[in-house]
């Protein structure tokens, strides 16, 4: 969820205060939820080297204007498998998916650029991982969520194309017995949490 140029801004002494850290990072602006909720993971590895690997937001409003093989370069879009089109079965299914995670509330000529920018951000992990990995040997953890995680097409799925000689462990979570969708190394369950139903706004 961090930036390169958020990334940057974290040092030694801010990493040991939420508060400090957050207003670093200036997490208010960033759109994301509560920084307790992500504060716990920097202060698990407090030595760690820390790598921005989210996609500024004016390169995903870019993804609405051009293609993102130039937004990501061409040069590096080859090597991680950006610049080929996706299987028209997948295309269909990231689609759908993609609609009914925003409620089928989307105009359907909406939907291909959502593909497009889920493909952008796997990419940019991918390529921030393995920019760590040659920077400092390894190991590297990307801490996302289980989309773009998953092996099959998530930032592992660049990571292979990028340098298949790299091991990789994709991990996912579930929840309540419930696993999630995608190819995974290994799944962890945990306990269902009660999000609402966020289509409620839409009644």
């Amino acid at each position: 969820m961090l930036t390169p140029e958020q990334a940057d801004r974290v040092t030694p002494d801010d990493r040991t205060s939420q508060d400090d850290l957050a207003v670093a990072l200036d997490w208010t602006a960033s759109g994301w939820p509560d920084f307790a909720m992500y504060y716990p993971i920097f202060a698990a590895a407090p030595d760690a080297v820390i790598y921005g690997a989210g996609v500024p937001r004016d390169q995903v409003q870019g993804a609405m204007h051009e293609d993102i093989v130039s937004l990501f370069g061409l040069d590096s879009a080859a090597r991680f498998g950006l610049d080929q089109p996706l299987p028209e079965v997948e295309q269909a299914e990231r689609e759908q998916m993609h609609a009914e995670a925003h409620c089928n509330a989307l105009p359907p000529e909406l939907l291909p650029m959502m593909v497009s920018i889920q493909r952008l951000r796997d990419a940019t992990l991918a390529r921030a991982a393995l920019t760590a990995h040659q920077d400092t040997g390894g190991p590297v953890i990307v801490i996302t969520g289980n989309g773009h995680a998953r092996a099959d097409w998530g930032a592992p799925h660049y990571l292979d194309a990028a340098d298949p000689k790299l091991s990789v462990f994709a991990f996912g979570q579930g929840e309540g017995g419930t696993t999630p969708a995608g190819t995974f190394s290994g799944v962890a369950d945990g306990p269902t949490v009660d999000r609402g139903n966020p289509c409620d706004a839409f009644n």
